[in-house]
């Protein structure tokens, strides 16, 4: 049964320093490749350098809307690392009002020179969104997001939220939070959004699923969203990791 991680950050130390066993572990339960997604300019050699290393990692180019007083990423500077044949992606860009307060007009500026770069070099768009899905949605229709297309990784918002999203052509990805106990919104998206538009992710090192919540995650432990949206939806296990691989490698133009 195969899985795809949509959403990985092995290039972090915790994971990239075991880099030999986190690869090992994802062939030991039948993750066939990962996806990983660049946070900031600076950090990008090693994601790219991952990605050339492995012939089963890819790429993104894009600096976290988290990420304050870095390089800003002109159009032109993302369009040209972009055009390396591993890099499959722009992002992971978007909006987070959680984190950051204040005037974050460079972050709205930030993404919209993502979104930008995506329609221009053809590559879909990695979308973050943390209290701040209005505004998301907003820009993403006033710079035509849904001609570049894309994925809305680790998705934590309403049906609602997610409709307008896939009325862009948008896929929506779920991490270890739909395993979680408490995560009724979450399990209700997963039951709802169709098969043929959905991803699965870890975003590792973060966020574990359940049965390793709190622990250090890894591309491996995909399996265990795939288990829980099977669970959600009546279907196998089988069928979430062969139709969310698909969607994978289409979206992604593999």
């Amino acid at each position: 049964m195969p899985f795809i991680d949509s959403h990985c950050h092995i290039n972090f130390h915790e994971l990239s320093e075991n880099i030999g066993d986190v690869l090992a572990k994802m062939r030991q339960n039948d993750v066939l490749s990962a996806l990983c997604v660049s946070v900031n300019l600076a950090d990008f050699p090693q994601v790219l350098k991952l990605a050339e290393d492995y012939p089963n990692i890819y790429a993104s180019v894009g600096v976290h809307p988290d990420y304050e007083n870095v390089e800003e990423p002109s159009v032109e500077h993302l369009v040209a690392l972009a055009c390396h044949p591993k890099i499959i992606a722009i992002g992971e860009t978007g909006l987070d009002y959680y984190r950051l307060s204040g005037d974050l007009d460079w972050q709205r500026a930030r993404f919209r020179n993502h979104i930008r770069a995506s329609r221009i070099c053809g590559k879909p768009l990695i979308i973050h969104t943390r209290s701040a899905a209005e505004d998301t949605l907003r820009i993403m229709a006033e710079e035509g997001a849904a001609e570049a297309g894309g994925v809305m990784h680790c998705f934590t918002e309403n049906w609602e939220v997610a409709e307008a999203a896939l009325a862009m052509g948008f896929y929506i990805s779920f991490s270890g939070i739909v395993t979680f106990k408490n995560a009724l919104q979450i399990k209700d998206v997963a039951r709802r959004v169709p098969l043929d538009r959905m991803l699965i992710e870890t975003d590792a090192p973060y966020l574990a699923p359940v049965p390793y919540r709190g622990k250090l995650n890894q591309p491996a432990y995909v399996k265990h969203v795939a288990e829980e949206i099977a669970l959600l939806r009546g279907i196998s296990v089988e069928e979430v990791g062969l139709r969310t691989s698909e969607n994978f490698a289409r979206l992604f133009r593999l």
